[in-house]
């Protein structure tokens, strides 16, 4: 069987599962099993993938069932580095490069990362950004594992410390920057999430259980005390959230509070800034 048969009768397995983009996907997938890169996979199209056969079929099936392709080949490109991505943790999504990108607008020399996951959004940070030093706090031992793993790939292991901790709970120090991609997903809006997130994502980082702003709650409650004069916070939101979000940050104390959108226009990112300046 040649590859592009292979990738012909895929490509119609994942568009009746209900698949969002068939193609893009089995692509993906035809050339992880046939060890390509997946911008050469055209000019391969014509080879007897037999020898793949048997893998590239199971990666279809699983992806039929709805498991995201970064979980299937392993990983995905954020900020132009290669992440480890398990069931473990949140699979970054592009729009969380905004914040990243507005972090980096401004100096730091410390940074901590909230709910840090895989430790895409802290990573991507220090790459960025060298002689800087980051800490990532996770409730999650098993996400902490996969970050610890990030850290070392990218060489960036001696520049970051790990914490497991619930928010604040277990972070000493103050930093010039704090950053959270946190559960912003309401629980009554769970049941309507893709297969993708609702199946295969773990839930801690989806859904607070609650209304989807308890992480906000909690991050506003400690974050003047975590920052040095005149520091930053910065957060991903949920689409509708800004308004809210803005008003907690406001009701705690920080300053400056402003909505970021994302490309489609939806609000995507809250900065604010410590109450005290230097």
């Amino acid at each position: 069987m040649t590859a592009a048969q292979a990738l012909a009768g895929a490509i119609r397995d994942l568009r009746r599962a209900g698949v969002d983009d068939p193609a893009r996907d089995a692509r993906r997938l035809l050339a992880h099993a046939m060890k390509i890169a997946p911008g050469r996979l055209g000019l391969h199209l014509g080879d007897d993938v037999d020898a793949a056969l048997a893998q590239f079929e199971t990666l279809i099936q699983h992806r039929a069932q709805r498991q995201p392709v970064s979980q299937l080949i392993g990983g995905r490109y954020f900020y132009d580095h290669w992440f480890e991505i398990t069931p473990d943790v949140l699979d970054p999504r592009p729009e969380t490069e905004i914040l990243v990108g507005l972090a980096l607008q401004q100096p730091f020399a410390t940074v901590l990362d909230m709910g840090t996951g895989s430790g895409a959004i802290l990573l991507s940070l220090l790459a960025a950004v060298p002689g800087a030093f980051g800490t990532g706090s996770e409730l999650s031992q098993s996400a902490l594992e996969v970050a610890r793993r990030n850290a070392a790939g990218m060489g960036l292991a001696d520049r970051v410390a790990w914490r497991r901790s619930d928010w604040f709970d277990a972070v000493d120090g103050t930093f010039d920057l704090i950053v959270s991609n946190p559960p912003y997903i309401a629980d009554a809006e769970m049941a309507g999430l893709a297969p993708e997130l609702l199946n295969w994502e773990p839930r801690m980082a989806l859904t607070d259980g609650a209304d989807g702003l308890s992480a906000y709650r909690a991050i506003a409650a400690g974050a003047a005390d975590h920052l040095v004069p005149g520091g930053r916070l910065l957060v991903e939101i949920g689409a509708g959230q800004g308004e809210a979000v803005c008003r907690i940050f406001a009701d705690a104390g920080l300053g400056d509070a402003k909505v970021h959108p994302d490309l489609d226009g939806r609000d995507r990112v809250i900065a604010a800034q410590s109450p005290h300046k230097a």
